[in-house]
């Protein structure tokens, strides 16, 4: 657990997206982050990595999380559709007008978001092995 305090200390900079290595809307989502972070503010770990599993386990989350991208940012962790949007909010061009979205009541929101995250395998596919970075971006991967 001193190695990831270590680690978020490190990344404090940084916003770390958490997200399902195995689903492949997850993955195409963290290559679409990837390509419009022009201030290389996002670092990644899958939810399945051992980084990952003890970054939130500092935060006192050890469930719940399966079905959600999560961001740390500021200390703080947001899930679903809070984390989403504050995710596009960094994103250039006009990506980060989809954040004025979040003054939408969050049962809402995150009723979309469920329905999506609950059909995501069927709609999109799930890969047999987790998501590996192109090697270009292998410094955003935290592990």
């Amino acid at each position: 657990m001193e190695k990831n305090k270590n680690l978020l200390e490190l990344y404090q900079n940084n916003g770390i997206v958490l997200f399902d290595g195995f689903c492949n809307l997850c993955s195409w989502s963290v290559q679409f982050i990837i390509k419009r972070d022009s201030k290389d503010y996002f670092r990644f770990a899958s939810l399945q990595s051992e980084t990952a599993i003890e970054i939130l386990d500092s935060f006192g989350i050890s469930e719940g999380f399966d079905k959600s991208v999560i961001l740390i940012e500021n200390q703080k962790v947001y899930f679903k559709s809070d984390a989403a949007l504050r995710i596009a909010r960094r994103l250039k061009k006009y990506w980060k007008y989809l954040y004025y979205l979040i003054y939408f009541p969050k049962f809402i929101r995150n009723f979309t978001y469920d329905i999506i995250a609950k059909n995501r395998f069927r709609w999109f596919g799930k890969k047999e092995i987790c998501y590996v970075p192109e090697e270009d971006y292998s410094h955003k991967f935290l592990g």
